[in-house]
């Protein structure tokens, strides 16, 4: 291991908060982490991190090297770029996105980014869950919603909202709701997980009205839902991006939308910015702007 690699592994460990988040991000084993740890402190001859079974802490010398590492890290990247000798990207690339988002708008962002830099691996995982990026080795992540204050960095891309929807053939059949207690009358169509029993929350002169359901159908996804809500089955609340093609083409109906709770952000995530490869940045940068272009998250 060089010495510039014994620094960015240093600065890696105290960044993951563990020796195992560490050799997650850089694609090591444990073992490598802990060898190349206790090496950098062997040959300076100073306790660089404290470490208990349960968490890490750097010494005093850890803090002063950290701090230096960085800036030694930074001033090499950045002399590298000006110098223009930086190597064609290339390695392996970990994003995820929700299930349906993913399919629609991040798939093809992937494969444009895939013919634009040929020597890059991507592994796409598509989730409706927030998968952890340092315990699931993710470079990047595609977030609906407000995030949790976790240090992570974000960029922010769009925004969509929850609508309600139903086709003209349910509407001509059994009238539209003009109140969310209105609702109460007709056949509801929701999706799992939701509270037990299951609700809606709606926003009606500046105050939040909470709508519990009887749903006559629960789907474990959003496809299903939108399905059953075409063919009449009742009244779906997907997001704005999973129901845009059907509302342009008149398929279904937007109902109540001075109801609709505020909007949910949509935003790039990745674990740090600090070190980030020039693989991670270069798609962070494409999906941005190809996410920004899409006229489903202006709100």
């Amino acid at each position: 291991m060089d010495r510039l690699d014994e620094l960015a592994l240093f600065v890696a460990i105290l960044d993951a908060g563990s020796l195992a988040g560490a050799a997650k991000r850089l694609r090591r084993s444990a073992a490598a982490v802990t060898r190349g740890l206790a090496g950098l402190e062997e040959r300076l001859g100073v306790r660089l991190i404290e470490r208990t079974t349960r968490s890490l802490a750097p010494t005093e010398e850890g803090r002063r090297l950290a701090e230096q590492a960085r800036r030694l890290l930074a001033d090499y990247d950045e002399a590298l770029i000006a110098a223009g000798t930086e190597r064609p990207l290339s390695g392996r690339l970990r994003v995820t996105a929700p299930v349906m988002f993913g399919r629609k708008h991040v798939t093809p962002l992937v494969i444009g980014f895939m013919h634009a830099y040929r020597d890059i691996r991507v592994e796409l995982e598509l989730s409706d869950r927030n998968l952890d990026l340092i315990d699931a080795a993710l470079d990047v992540a595609i977030r609906i919603g407000e995030l949790p204050d976790s240090g992570q960095v974000a960029r922010r891309v769009g925004q969509v909202g929850r609508v309600l929807v139903a086709s003209p053939a349910y509407l001509a059949e059994r009238g539209s709701p003009r109140l969310p207690e209105d609702l109460a009358r007709h056949d509801t169509i929701a999706s799992a997980p939701r509270p037990n029993p299951p609700e809606w929350r709606f926003t009606l002169d500046g105050r939040e009205r909470v709508v519990r359901l009887a749903p006559r159908l629960t789907v474990s996804h959003v496809e299903p839902a939108l399905l059953a809500a075409r063919e009449g089955q009742g009244i779906a609340r997907p997001l704005s991006y999973q129901v845009a093609e059907d509302l342009a083409a008149g398929t279904l109906v937007r109902l109540m939308p001075e109801t609709e709770p505020p909007p949910l952000p949509v935003h790039v995530v990745v674990p740090t910015a600090r070190f980030m490869p020039g693989r991670v940045r270069a798609f962070v940068d494409h999906a941005v702007e190809g996410l920004r272009a899409l006229d489903v998250l202006r709100g």
